[in-house]
Formats: C-alpha cells, sequence, structure tokens
C-alpha cells in the first residue's frame, strides 16, 4: 500500500514543505494513568530491533516551553485559554525542531500524546471546539494513531498506584468536587468521553488497554506492523 501524501490536521504552516517525508509518525494517545510511556518505550524498542531509526517525543519536552508549562502548573492559577496557547507553542517548537526534522530524515517518529490530548482537556474546560482546532491547525497529520482505552474503574486505581491524583490531572480547576479523589473520578470520566467522541472523529485504531500490558504491546505491534511494512515496501521500489 502507497503512502498517501502528508497532510496537515488545519490550514498548516505556509512556509513548511512536507511533499516529501519519508517517515512516518505513529502517535500513542491516551488519558493519565493508562500506561502510555511504558507502551512507547517497549514499542520504540522493538521497532529499532526491526531496523528502523526511533524519534520519540512527547507533550510538554518542549526545550523551549517544557519548564515554563511546568512553572505555570504549579501556580494553579492560568486559565484554561492561557493554557492552551502554552501547550501550543510547546507543540509548535517540538514540531519543527523534532518531528518534521525527524521525518525529513526517514525516522519513525512516536509521539507520547498528540494535540488530540489539548482537544480532550479544553473540551473538558468548556473550550470551543473549533477554536482549539484552529489553534492547532498547524500540527501534521499522523500516520496511525492508536488510542489506549480503559474503563474509570481499571484506570483510576492505576492513578493512584503510580503518581496520584494531581491538581491538573484531577480537575481541580473546574471544582468538579470537594475532595481531589472524587474530582479525578469526573474529570478522567468526562475525558475518556472525548477521547471516545474523537476517536469516531478522527479514527483511531483503538486498543484495548486493560489487561495486562504485554497484551496491550502484542495489539499494538501488530497495527504498527503495517506502517513498518510501508516503508520496507517504500524503500524496495
Amino acid at each position: 500500500m502507497a503512502k498517501r501524501p502528508p497532510r496537515w490536521l488545519g490550514q498548516g504552516l505556509s512556509y513548511a514543505e512536507i511533499d516529501d517525508l519519508p517517515g512516518r509518525m505513529i502517535v500513542l494517545e491516551g488519558t493519565d494513568g493508562v500506561g502510555r510511556s511504558a507502551q512507547i518505550e517497549m514499542l520504540s524498542a522493538w521497532i529499532e530491533s526491526q531496523g528502523f531509526g526511533v524519534v520519540s517525543t512527547g507533550w510538554t519536552r518542549s526545550r523551549l516551553m517544557g519548564p515554563t508549562i511546568e512553572r505555570a502548573k504549579s501556580g494553579h492559577t492560568l486559565d484554561a485559554r492561557t493554557f492552551s496557547l502554552l501547550y501550543a507553542a510547546d507543540f509548535a517548537d517540538r514540531l519543527e525542531l523534532q518531528i518534521l526534522p525527524a521525518l525529513r530524515a526517514g525516522f519513525v517518529v512516536v509521539a507520547d500524546r498528540y494535540v488530540y490530548t489539548a482537544f480532550a482537556r479544553d473540551a473538558v474546560r468548556g473550550a470551543d471546539p473549533r477554536w482549539v482546532r484552529e489553534l492547532f491547525g498547524f500540527a501534521l497529520e499522523p500516520d496511525l494513531v492508536i488510542y489506549l482505552d480503559v474503563d474509570i474503574d481499571v484506570l483510576m486505581p492505576r492513578i493512584l498506584n503510580g503518581k496520584g491524583c494531581t491538581y491538573w490531572e484531577s480537575g481541580m480547576d473546574l471544582k468538579l468536587a470537594d475532595n481531589i479523589y472524587d474530582s479525578c473520578v469526573a474529570y478522567q470520566t468526562q475525558i475518556l468521553e472525548e477521547f471516545g467522541k474523537m476517536s469516531k472523529e478522527y479514527g483511531f485504531d483503538v486498543v484495548n488497554a486493560s489487561g495486562p500490558r504485554e497484551n496491550t504491546q502484542r495489539a499494538i505491534r501488530r497495527r504498527v506492523q503495517k506502517v513498518l511494512d510501508e516503508i520496507a515496501a517504500a524503500r524496495g521500489a
């Protein structure tokens, strides 16, 4: 199967040339505590073992904006729109300095979250979905989006056994409940609902992540194998 021509999610970047991108971008999406980081670590190692170069990137990992976002989050004072703008700046920096150069060089880019995380979080916080999508319209459309899906009853023990219910990941700024645990349940339930809607809107490849992580990894690899086969076929053409 031939690779479809690269395209932007929205208006794109008028100055960025994307006609020739031999690399591929694979995104793992899912809410807090679902196990993305562990899955990406295993997936990246496996892709490399198949003979492909891998570049990993993730939410708020921009050298320019990552530290700024962390400082802003620690203050618990910024409104939802300001956070949207900060996250958009972080993503723009990584797109230009990490993602596009890697794709031009033929690497497989594995992204821990993408703009869909912003769509979900901002929707829960009452942002206009059209405004958020236009804000992130410079994003490149991934070649594959794998959504790690779990029920709230499975998710909450994972969150509690991980870093716990933190302020922003519990939606405490939204005043959904009187205590952080109930707020976390309410907030994460709404996030899962938004991802469910986007799965249909954008055609995510959904993987049930409720079971052992080895089972989830096998399901992920089956989907990624198709992308690797596509790269191999293009190289042999």
